[in-house]
């Protein structure tokens, strides 16, 4: 397996290069990206803005909203947030099914490793929780021959970030109706970044066989395929304002823009 450190790339360059690998390599990749450049809306990709996202203060602070390749829910990322992403062969893994809960799993049980220790570690529906708060949300996506995992943890956050999300009409179950501070924790009162990377890559050491690589690895990767059109992208404001009149609930932007 390849491991990729990275450091500040924004999350839109990230899950560009991401797809590329998914869908055009045929190696296996661990990519550990230490925050994003700026604050910025994640989406999976059914995702619709107008149920997830107060669009008039998204606007109003001119948040970027990305649209990503891969499902799951939506995540506000920032320089604080730590991003870790496995993309493997079907294969890569003896006796895992390719399957949504299976990965889920493996990954949890990795984490187990990582978090081994330290708080009250839990893979609670699809979440990775301290007991009952939420500090890693995943999202996959699976093809006929690979399949790829990735994890937004919260290191920290800035809580005006949070303004932006609505509560979701789909929640887990043990989210209890609570509000975003009530539902989420950082991981640094637990422990440090480097502590955090330094347990992750010794725990996937003890699943593969790590070949350290430079993110120049990527990159001519990505130049090779030329061809290939990634589907995440940003949304323009035009649909995020086209978003925003469809939904009854927010009439009162035409008369804010």
């Amino acid at each position: 397996m390849n491991r990729i450190k990275l450091k500040g790339v924004p999350i839109l360059q990230q899950l560009h290069l991401e797809e590329c690998l998914l869908r055009t390599s045929s190696h296996n990749w661990c990519i550990i990206n230490q925050g994003t450049n700026r604050p910025t809306i994640v989406m999976g990709v059914s995702g619709k803005p107008a149920e997830l996202l107060k669009i008039e203060s998204v606007l109003c602070d001119q948040i970027p909203v990305v649209r990503r390749f891969t499902g799951g829910g939506t995540v506000v990322v920032d320089p604080n947030t730590i991003f870790v992403t496995f993309i493997c062969n079907k294969d890569a893994v003896a006796g895992l099914q390719p399957y949504p809960q299976p990965i889920m799993s493996w990954t949890g049980a990795l984490y187990n490793k990582v978090f081994q220790g330290i708080g009250d570690f839990h893979l609670r529906e699809n979440d990775y929780v301290f007991g009952d708060r939420k500090f890693g949300g995943n999202a996959q996506s699976i093809t006929k021959n690979r399949w790829i995992h990735h994890t937004s943890f919260l290191w920290d956050y800035e809580v005006r970030n949070m303004a932006y999300w609505k509560l979701p009409a789909r929640a887990p179950e043990y989210r209890l109706a609570r509000g975003h501070l009530e539902f989420i924790c950082r991981m640094k009162d637990s422990m440090s970044r480097s502590e955090f990377i330094s347990r992750t890559i010794e725990a996937t050491k003890t699943r593969f066989s790590l070949r350290p690589a430079e993110a120049e690895s990527i990159e001519n990767t990505a130049s090779v395929n030329t061809k290939f059109c990634p589907t995440t992208r940003l949304l323009t404001k035009h649909e995020l304002e086209a978003a925003a009149f469809a939904s009854p609930s927010l009439g009162s932007l035409s008369r804010s823009f």
